[in-house]
C-alpha cells in the first residue's frame, strides 16, 4: 500500500472509508481475477485519491487500474472519463460499480507536463484542457462551480481569521468579493476538469498528452484554468520581473483560450489566497508566502 494513501487516509474519521482501505487488497486481487489482469506493480509514491496499480490484459495490452476512495467524487470521476471517452483525458476501459474499480489506458505516469519547458508546457496544457470542455451529459451528477464556490468561500472566511492572514487581509477581503462577484453571472456551463495543473496531464501513445484525475464540476473554463495559472510560480518568482510574468501569463492563457482576461485573473487571484492560506494553516509559510506575493502580483 503507498504510504502516501495510508498517511491520507489515516485521519479520516469515515469508518466506511477506513473499512475500504482495510479491504483493499483483497478487493484489488479479486479484481485483477474478474478482469484477467497480471499485476505488474503498484505505483507509487501514488495520490491521497485512490490506488492504482499497472496491469497487463489478458491479451498483453498495459492498462491502469485504480481504485478511487469510495464516495461522490469517485462516481463523477467515472462519469467525466465515460463521457470524455477519451477526448483529452486518459481513456475508460472498464468500470465496476460495485468495487468502484476503473481500468483505463495506460499513460506513461513519470511524464508530466512539468518535465516541458514553460512555455512548451503552458501551449500543450491549453491544447490539452481546450478539448475537455464539452457540454455535460443530460442529467448528469457533477456540481456546479456556484455551489463550489459558495462552500470554498465559508472555508475561506475561516482561513482568514487566523493570526497569519491579519498581514494578507487586502488580498483576503479581495478574494471574498471575488467569490461572490465571479459566479453571479457565468459566461457559459461546460464540464471541467476541475483539478487541472501540469502535473495531471501526462504523456500517452494514442495522444501526446493526456489529462487524468479530474474532479470535474460544471461551471466557466476560467475557472478551470486558475489551477494553471499558479502551476510553478516559483519559476516566475525566481525570475527578472515576476509581477509583470504573472500577468503575462494571465493574459496569454486567457488570449489563447478565448478567456476574459478579467475573469481569469479574479479566478486566479482566489485560487492563489485561498491555497496560500491553507498551506499557512499547514505550517507551511515558505509556501503561503510564495503563494499569497503570487496572488499581489496579479
Amino acid at each position: 500500500m503507498p504510504k502516501r494513501l495510508l498517511d491520507a487516509l489515516s485521519d479520516d474519521p469515515a469508518s466506511a472509508v477506513l473499512s475500504w482501505l482495510d479491504a483493499l487488497p483483497g478487493t484489488a486481487e479479486r479484481q485483477l481475477t474478474a478482469w484477467e489482469l497480471t499485476l505488474e506493480r503498484v505505483a507509487t509514491p501514488g495520490g491521497r485519491h485512490g490506488l492504482v496499480a499497472l496491469v497487463r490484459q489478458a491479451d498483453g495490452t498495459p492498462a491502469a487500474l485504480k481504485f478511487p476512495v469510495p464516495g461522490p467524487d469517485a462516481d463523477r470521476e467515472r462519469a467525466a472519463l465515460a463521457h470524455w471517452h477519451g477526448w483529452g483525458a486518459a481513456r475508460l476501459l472498464r468500470a465496476d460499480p460495485d468495487t468502484g474499480a476503473l481500468l483505463l489506458e495506460r499513460l506513461h505516469g513519470a511524464v508530466s507536463l512539468r518535465s516541458l519547458p514553460e512555455p512548451k508546457a503552458l501551449l500543450e496544457a491549453a491544447g490539452t484542457v481546450r478539448r475537455l470542455w464539452v457540454p455535460p451529459p443530460e442529467g448528469h451528477p457533477f456540481p456546479s462551480v456556484t455551489g463550489r464556490t459558495e462552500e470554498e468561500r465559508e472555508i475561506l472566511r475561516v482561513l482568514g481569521t487566523g493570526g497569519w492572514a491579519a498581514d494578507v487581509r487586502p488580498l483576503t477581503d479581495e478574494a471574498l468579493e471575488l467569490r461572490a462577484a465571479l459566479p453571479a453571472e457565468p459566461p457559459e456551463e461546460v464540464l471541467l476538469h476541475g483539478a487541472f495543473r501540469q502535473g495531471k496531464v501526462l504523456a500517452g501513445e494514442r495522444a501526446p498528452w493526456l489529462a487524468v484525475g479530474p474532479a470535474p464540476l460544471v461551471g466557466e473554463r476560467a475557472y478551470d484554468l486558475a489551477r494553471l495559472v499558479l502551476d510553478r510560480c516559483e519559476d516566475l518568482a525566481a525570475g527578472p520581473g515576476p509581477a509583470a510574468a504573472a500577468r503575462r501569463r494571465v493574459a496569454k492563457l486567457a488570449d489563447s483560450l478565448d478567456v476574459d482576461r478579467d475573469r481569469l485573473r479574479g479566478w486566479s487571484l482566489c485560487r492563489a489566497v485561498e491555497t496560500g492560506l491553507r498551506h499557512a494553516a499547514a505550517g507551511d509559510h515558505r509556501r503561503a508566502e510564495l503563494l499569497l506575493e503570487f496572488a499581489g502580483w496579479l
